[in-house]
Parts: C-alpha cells; structure tokens; sequence
C-alpha cells in the first residue's frame, strides 16, 4: 500500500517496522465542545486508512488520545484553555465535560460507522509517563526552566521544521491565529513541556512534579500515549493538515530527542473542510455538527459518502449544493443495490476482478474516489445477485455506509416498499414496548435509527405515526 508521507512530501509504500504488526496513532479529539464535521472528516477518512490496511493484509494496532487536559488556545503554549472554557460554558466541572463531550464524540462515530480504535487513553491517564518523558529531555540538555514552566528547547535540533511548510517567522506574535508573546522562552518555537505557573491558577487539574505542581503541556501528551501504548518506533501517524504545526513538529521533536533515534515512519494528514468563508472551527462558534445536518435533513451516511467522494489531500467546501448532490448519489445507489434480488450461487472468483479494482484504488494513496467507481462498476455489471451482494459487502467492510441494510423512499412519488413499510412498523411497535419498559435509552434509539434512515417518528395522542423526510 502507497501513501503520500507529510514528512518527505512523497507517495511511499508503507513498510512496518515489525513485520507482526502495523502501529497506528490518531490524535484525539479536544473534549471541550461537540465535533463539527470538519472534525469528523479527519475521523471519516483515518478509519477508512485503518480499515483499508486490514483489508489489503495489514495486522493494525491502533491508539487515539483523547485531549482532556492542557490545550491552550494559542499555538505559543498560552492563550485560555479550552477544557475550562468549556467547563464555565457549561456550569459543570472540567471532568464533567470530558465525559460529556466524550461519550458525544463516541457517538457521532458510532453514527459513522467508524471504528472505536481498541486503544483509547485520555490525556489525565499518563501524567506519569510524560513527566518521565521531560526528566530525560532535561537531564539530556534539551528542555529548560523558566518562570516556573519546563520548555523543550528547539536550538539543540539539528532540524525542526520537518514539514516544510512553515518557519520561524510563523511564531511571531500575530503572524498566525493565537500567537501570544511568551518571554519565559529562550527560542519564539520553544514550547511548554510542563506548566508550573499560567494565568490559569485555579487550573482544575494539577499534578505532583519534580518541578512543581502543575500540568502538561499539550504536545506532550500524544507523545507519551503512542511511545507507552505503540512501542519507540511509530508506524503511521494521523491528524488533520491543521496539526502538522506546531502539534506534530513538536512531537517529533520531543520523540526524537527523548528517544535518540527516528520515531514516526509515515506522516497521513487529512485537508480541511471549508465553508465559502473559510475553514470550520469551534474556536469561532459558528460550526456544523452531525446533529445539526441531521436536522437539515442529511443523515450521517450522506455526509461520509460526501466525504469518501473526494480525496483526502484535497480541501473539500461544504455547501448545501454540494451535499444534496451526495444525497441524490447515495441514494440512488440504495435504491439499486434494495433492487437486487440475491438469487444464483456466490462467486468469489467473478467478484475478484471488481474487489481488486476496489483495492487498487484503496492502496493508490487511499483514492476512496475511484474505489466508489468499483462499487459502481460491480452494480452495472452481469454477476449474478448473491455475488454482487457479496461483493458489495466485502467493500462496505471498508467504505461503511451501510450498503446493504440502508433504505431509501423509492424515486416514484413517496411511496414506500413494502418490506421498508413492514420494517417500520416492527420499530415503531418495538418502540412502544421499550416506553411502557420505562427503557426510554432504547425508544430513544429507535427513534434515531429511525431518523438516520429518513424516517420522522411522530408521536400523537392517537399513537405514533411517520413521515418521510
């Protein structure tokens, strides 16, 4: 499998360094509000990579942090710190928030389809593990104190950008969003390993540390979770294009020096959604949530299967348009795939010329766009309907848009089949019985499973009812 390497600015074909297993980490989300979906693309296109490695032979073993402790504002280590942001927005503790946002941001990928990586490790968990990281880096000369914080020291590196698409000049006060003057460093790109003193004096969370009471800083963490959980030699490391600087330089610096040797192999960043005014952020409070689209009328596999139509090293812009041109594809192609009647034998030797375009396309730099084209290809082909269903499914192993149990109102007038009728009503009934239970968790569930198949459940004092949406 070849992918483009952000670090070497190459397509590369990917080689492990064990040849047992492929060591993955994705940086986690922020659990200080709700993911937008220019988030949730950077999640959409890293769970394909995972599920693409497994299906072309890969044995993948991946981590993810979850951000719930020391992430300021500003990319000079100051600025607010968004957990408590989100924590005074809220009126609840900053743990209280972390959970919230947590279990919230599970769901959205639950509603994606996306796989929950088997390692998932909040930041507050591996304290131990970055102060043992920064107690090497100061007794090996590469980080200092200053005005009670503990910076990495950048002018020990033989090389720091290693990205090649900034520089120092991108750390001057105002050159990039968020950049405050700190004149505790040494270097305008040192940064803050350990944080002993901030304007945050009634930080919510602070440690016991050979300097002092306090918390980490933000790069550290990701460092220290991927290093006790992956091991000293990285495989692929992912994030969204945003991350390459100062997140990821930073790591590399840290790793590096901490470790003596190379640490990452392969660099996999994923561009920005923009709207026509310019990317989505929940630093501005103006964001889309996979919520909110529902309540637009796009349920969660109209917004992955716009995202999977495009590349990945490509900004994608959001727009209205643009998603009801997704809509009307996705769609079509249900209604296609609702139409095939399984008959015949399985063929796996027929189904092979199409699953090998698929993974030609998958191990082409991930071009989930032309992979789409295989599942087109299989839909207007000759196979029988048993192989093309097969088919179909071994590429929603990867894709996850629920190809095969996904339906849709049929494109004459806004009649329904009947079996998608019957579908509907079972729910409805087993919806009833789950609120006379007082299992409200579970008439909740059927309502949004309901709900994300184009189906609003309307409750009356004669019962429930329906309407298409």
């Amino acid at each position: 499998m070849k992918l483009y390497n952000s670090e070497t600015r190459q397509i590369e074909e990917i080689v492990p360094h064990s040849k047992d297993v492929l060591t993955l980490y994705t940086c986690g989300p922020t659990v200080y509000h709700y993911a937008h979906i220019g988030n949730l693309r950077s999640y959409i296109m890293e769970d394909v990579l995972e599920k693409s490695l497994r299906f072309v032979g890969f044995n993948v073993k991946r981590a993810m942090n979850i951000t719930d402790v020391g992430h300021l504002s500003s990319d000079g280590d100051t600025g607010e710190d968004k957990m408590l942001l989100g924590a005074e927005r809220e009126h609840k503790t900053v743990l209280e928030i972390a959970k919230k946002f947590t279990d919230a941001f599970k769901t959205d990928c639950e509603r994606l389809n996306l796989k929950w990586p088997e390692i998932v490790v909040p930041a507050t968990a591996c304290v131990d593990e970055y102060i043992k990281i920064i107690e090497k880096l100061m007794a090996t000369g590469y980080a200092y104190k200053s005005g009670g914080n503990v910076y990495f020291d950048t002018s020990k590196l033989k090389e720091y950008y290693r990205f090649g698409n900034q520089g120092k000049d991108d750390l001057i006060v105002g050159a990039r969003e968020g950049v405050d003057e700190d004149l505790e460093k040494r270097n305008k790109n040192d940064f803050v390993l350990w944080f002993t003193k901030s304007k945050f004096e009634n930080h919510a969370l602070k440690w016991e540390s050979p300097w002092g009471t306090g918390y980490p800083g933000w790069h550290i963490e990701c460092s220290g979770i991927s290093m006790k959980y992956l091991g000293e030699h990285l495989d692929i490391h992912c994030g969204g294009v945003d991350n390459k600087f100062p997140h990821h330089t930073n790591e590399i610096a840290q790793s590096e020096s901490f470790l003596g040797h190379k640490w990452c192999g392969h660099w996999f960043h994923v561009e920005h959604l923009n709207t026509k005014s310019g990317k989505m952020s929940k630093s501005s409070g103006e964001f889309l949530t996979l919520s909110r689209l529902e309540e637009m009328g796009y349920f969660p596999m109209i917004y992955k299967y716009f995202c999977l139509s495009s590349h990945y090293r490509k900004i994608l812009v959001f727009s209205t348009e643009a998603l009801d041109s997704a809509k009307s594809a996705y769609e079509k192609i249900v209604r296609r795939i609702n139409e095939i009647k399984e008959d015949g034998n399985i063929s796996k030797e027929q189904a092979s010329p199409y699953l090998e375009q698929f993974k030609a396309a998958l191990e082409n730099d991930l071009n989930t766009s032309l992979a789409l084209t295989a599942l087109y290809d299989v839909l207007k082909s000759e196979l029988n309907g048993a192989t093309k269903c097969y088919a179909i499914g071994e590429m929603d192993k990867v894709l996850g848009l629920d190809l095969l149990t996904a339906q849709v109102v049929q494109e004459a007038g806004n009649d329904l089949n009947d079996e998608f009728r019957a579908f509907i009503e079972q729910k409805i009934e087993e919806r009833k019985t789950a609120k006379a239970s007082k299992d409200y968790a579970l008439a909740d569930k059927i309502r949004e499973e309901l709900k994300a198949r184009g189906v609003e459940l309307v409750d009356t004092k004669d019962g429930t009812t329906y309407k298409i949406v």
